[in-house]
């Protein structure tokens, strides 16, 4: 199944010194079944990509905890994108949430997706109001929203170590 990873970029430099990806808690977004029926339509690349923005939104709740620690760290969402087989369904978190047992090897990446530079600023804030919005706040929702607005891009696996060096 693939599943979409919330993670952050000291998470994707582990990654790459250690060959493996330890999801906090085993926490993962996916295509579920439920994901599919509580939407009225859309194929598989949307509702996969809903997946996807599910996993972005929780990346910002791991990177408040490492610019918490770290000022110097880079505020950018980082998803990644992986190919397992034992998903456990967790409709109690959320409708895409699935947990992954241990730890995903780097050969089961299949990608990865990472804020550009522009969204910084709006990542920087949204980190920051990530649990009011959730809550219903609508001037935190705006904000999350502008951290929604800017695409991630798309990286290769082969292409992850050249990435990390360019920061």
């Amino acid at each position: 199944m693939r599943v979409y990873i919330p993670a952050t970029l000291a998470m994707l430099r582990a990654l790459v010194e250690s060959g493996e990806l330890l999801p906090i808690s085993g926490t993962a977004f996916a295509l579920t079944p439920m994901l599919r029926e509580s939407y009225a339509a859309g194929d598989t690349e949307e509702l996969e990509y809903a997946a996807m923005n599910q996993a972005a939104r929780a990346s910002l709740r791991l990177l408040a905890a490492e610019l918490d620690g770290d000022p110097a760290a880079v505020p950018r969402r980082v998803v990644v994108a992986a190919d397992v087989e034992r998903v456990r369904l967790r409709p109690d978190l959320d409708e895409a949430a699935v947990t992954i047992a241990g730890a995903v090897p780097a050969s089961a990446v299949a990608a990865v997706h990472v804020d550009v530079p522009d969204a910084e600023d709006a990542v920087r804030t949204a980190v920051v109001v990530v649990d009011a919005a959730d809550l219903g706040d609508p001037d935190a929702e705006f904000a999350l929203g502008d951290a929604e607005d800017h695409d991630m891009a798309w990286y290769a696996t082969q292409e992850i170590p050249f990435l990390l060096e360019l920061l």
